[in-house]
């Protein structure tokens, strides 16, 4: 039994490590950024996509990982931090970061989608890839602790199945409200002019300040191994999945429309 139980613990790792904000999660912020686009923004990105939407292009950087020779970008999609930090401490962190994670990589691709005489194919993949990762840094457990793996290594129960922290987060309150990704985006997606101008023009070292602060948040949560999560956590935590999300979506319009000027 302990075999079995391990080996489902191990299943869960990798498949959570596959995944980030689960595929639903991930489109969700898709369809929220693709409603706040300026009709500029809206041209440009079609002429890199084509007919793939936002929603449907967000799964690609995860897709992909099952290409041998894309697995250099494994760590494009988390940073990790040491617990503690005050904003000024982690924000004077970032500035000095030359390390290959989220934050330098999402700086990289945004500046290289920019450039005038980059390929359709190079163009592509940095969209691609931005839309990705963008979702990945709102979720907590992308922004948490190393010696864990941003919470892989916590061991939970999901009502009666082996799981972990960061697969909770990725999707399993997500994918117990039973929507679809376009039912939830619609759900969620109430906000002001003034709130969306907010998120948007907030530096990108607050949106993962801010991601930091709520993984701190969530590891205070787990107070005992193999703790049995259910309806009471995802009541607890559910409103904030959605705020995430829905800033995510709203601070992904604002960086796209920002690139495309």
């Amino acid at each position: 039994m302990k075999q079995r139980l391990l080996m489902l613990f191990l299943c869960a790792v990798l498949y959570s490590n596959c995944f980030a904000w689960g595929a639903n999660g991930h489109r969700i912020v898709g369809e929220i950024a693709d409603s706040y686009l300026t009709k500029k923004a809206r041209k440009a990105i079609a002429g890199i996509l084509g007919t793939e939407s936002i929603a449907m292009s967000s799964n690609w950087a995860d897709f992909i990982k099952s290409d041998t020779s894309m697995k250099y970008l494994d760590n494009w999609h988390y940073i990790n931090f040491a617990p503690g930090l005050a904003y000024d401490a982690f924000a004077e962190h970032l500035k000095k970061d030359t390390t290959t994670n989220a934050y330098t990589k999402l700086n990289f691709l945004i500046n290289e989608l920019k450039k005038k005489d980059i390929t359709a194919e190079r163009k592509l993949f940095c969209l691609r890839m931005i839309i990705h990762i963008e979702g990945d840094i709102h979720q907590p457990m992308h922004v948490g602790k190393a010696e864990d793996l941003g919470g892989n290594r916590i061991k939970l129960f999901w009502f009666n199945d082996v799981t972990n922290l960061h697969a909770v987060w990725d999707e399993k309150i997500i994918e117990q409200q039973k929507l679809s990704y376009t039912e939830y985006a619609s759900a969620i997606n109430h906000t002001s002019k003034q709130q969306r101008q907010v998120w948007q023009q907030q530096p990108m070292e607050q949106w993962l300040f801010e991601s930091y602060q709520l993984s701190s948040k969530l590891y205070s949560s787990i107070t005992q191994p193999e703790q049995r999560l259910g309806y009471r956590y995802s009541y607890d935590y559910l409103s904030t999945v959605n705020e995430q999300l829905l800033k995510a979506g709203v601070r992904l319009a604002g960086l796209l429309n920002e690139i495309f000027g």
